[in-house]
């Protein structure tokens, strides 16, 4: 039985073994980012503005699909290093081929993506590769005192071509996923066009989404329930006790919790959904509990009221219910292999950070301006590195948690 404490060590077995293709994977990846990022700058200036926009938007999905790709393809070259993998090839299990698992994986990958966030990552990037590549053109409008549209690529695309691309999106969404229910998932690369559609649905209609929001705000914000709300609000942050301190802790600690266990749990289950265990099922999570004839119910309730709470709960399901299967499956080989999983996660993340640190201070230079040319490498190396550990240590954390429970004669992929 391969202990918990072992994770470390069977991770950087995976990354050893796999160190070839892993690094083959990230530097293609990196490749493929910089040519999309350099083009939406690029693309961005010119006659037909608002045409260039909807292409810088379209250049943001591709970059985020890339990304899936990669860390798709990185936990794929893992998978025939795996003790649970070579079992159940040994059972008969056939080998999915990467185009296949790449469109199963895409639908879940969006949805998760999306709910945490991590798209603002790649948002951020756009903005300033525009601002640095363009930098001069900037800096010459300010000084003319004229407008210029640098480092807006992603914010002045007009609310009526906004709206008018979410509508197609949206149409090829819905059509993409009825393919994808009636494929079974059966190639055809349909998973992978829903989550495209679901991407550029939320990209396209980001500025009109926003263009509504600020005007409904308005309008809200000059209601007498609001207003009401707001002022009890203040009143409870005056007069009940603690209110400030609880309130400030958790608005502190929630960041790194998020960061140190929730972030590390979302890739996690990106692994799973490459391995082929993943469940956003509520019955998955609760079977065996009380809280299933809750699920009975509402699942024999009217078509209104599911509605209804799909509505409700829709985002926090997204965001925490992947996560939450994930845990209860990786709870099975027992808690302490999920606190090793995040507290080696952060020390990659940390501890790639300071030895970056570490390697300047001991390279050292008179002139500072030399470290715009030697950073860049230095830092690709530095994420190289910690990228393939971090994919061989959710690969790890996935393996142990499977084996432990096979070995225990357990279920581990019921879902």
């Amino acid at each position: 039985m391969p202990s918990p404490y072992s994770l470390p060590l069977h991770a950087l077995r995976l990354a050893g073994k796999c160190a070839l293709p892993l690094i083959l994977w990230y530097a293609a990846g990196q490749l493929t980012r910089f040519v999309l990022l350099y083009g939406a700058t690029e693309v961005a200036y010119g006659d037909f503005r608002q045409v260039r926009l909807v292409l810088v938007m379209t250049l943001l999905t591709l970059i985020i699909l890339a990304a899936m790709t990669v860390t798709a393809g990185m936990l794929y070259s893992l998978r025939n290093a795996l003790w649970e993998m070579r079992a159940k090839t040994e059972e008969g299990m056939r080998d999915e081929r990467f185009f296949r698992v790449l469109d199963r994986v895409a639908p879940a990958f969006a949805v998760l993506y999306l709910a945490w966030g991590f798209h603002t990552e790649d948002a951020r990037d756009v903005y300033q590769m525009d601002i640095f590549h363009h930098f001069y053109d900037q800096t010459e409008a300010s000084f003319f005192g004229e407008q210029s549209q640098v480092g807006r690529g992603l914010t002045d695309l007009d609310w009526r071509v906004s709206l008018g691309a979410m509508a197609v999106m949206f149409g090829l969404k819905l059509l993409f996923a009825k393919l994808l229910e009636k494929s079974e998932g059966n190639g055809k690369f349909y998973g992978f066009c829903a989550a495209f559609s679901e991407f550029a649905f939320v990209f396209y209609g980001l500025n009109a989404t926003l263009y509504i929001g600020t005007a409904r705000t308005d309008w809200v914000e000059h209601r007498n329930v609001v207003a009401g709300a707001e002022e009890l609000l203040a009143e409870a942050q005056k007069n009940v006790p603690l209110w400030e301190s609880v309130t400030g802790f958790l608005g502190d600690a929630w960041p790194f919790f998020l960061d140190a266990v929730a972030v590390p749990l979302a890739w996690l289950t990106v692994a799973m959904l490459v391995f082929g265990s993943y469940s956003d099922e509520t019955r998955v999570l609760v079977k065996g509990t009380r809280l299933e004839r809750g699920v009975d119910r509402l699942e024999g309730a009217h078509d209104l009221t599911q509605k209804s709470f799909d509505h409700l709960t829709g985002g926090i399901r997204d965001r925490w219910l992947p996560l939450a299967n994930s845990l209860r499956m990786v709870g099975k080989a027992g808690l302490p292999l999920f606190g090793m999983m995040c507290l080696c996660y952060v020390g990659l993340q940390v501890g790639g950070q300071y030895a970056e640190r570490g390697v300047r201070w001991l390279i050292g230079t008179e002139r500072e301006w030399v470290w715009q040319f030697q950073g860049p490498p230095l830092s690709f190396l530095r994420e190289t590195v910690v990228a393939v550990l971090t994919m061989a240590l959710l690969a790890a954390a996935y393996d142990l948690a499977a084996t432990r429970a096979r070995l225990r004669g357990e279920p581990f992929d019921d879902v």
